[in-house]
């Protein structure tokens, strides 16, 4: 997380009273990879930036995939997510929170190539 000084996170807990969710939900939400977690000091963490009033950003999941198929383990993805990219002129999770999901994607796939 160090590496990300500037990111709010949210444990499961949070998580669970945030999105109304049973904790096998949320933990279901981070293996279907409909949310993307890190674990740090043995508690998995989510950026509440992923979160939008009660529900997972929507498209947060297909980019997940896209970044997967360009190469990108978990770690490189919260990083290239949450991180000011240039090419978009904000990270690339808030140009997603703002509907770019097109360019942000194209973005994600022209990396891995």
């Amino acid at each position: 997380m160090s590496d990300l000084p500037d990111v709010k996170w949210l444990t499961i807990p949070d998580l669970t009273e945030l999105l109304g969710l049973k904790v096998s939900q949320v933990r279901r939400l981070i293996e279907d990879r409909a949310l993307l977690a890190r674990r740090v000091d043995g508690v998995w963490r989510v950026p509440a930036d992923f979160i939008v009033g009660t529900e997972p950003l929507g498209e947060l999941k297909g980019t997940l995939v896209v970044l997967g198929d360009s190469g990108f383990n978990d770690d490189e993805a919260m990083s290239w997510l949450l991180s000011p990219e240039d090419s978009l002129g904000v990270s690339p999770i808030e140009a997603l929170r703002n509907g770019r999901k097109a360019e942000v994607r194209r973005v994600a796939q022209a990396l891995g190539f």
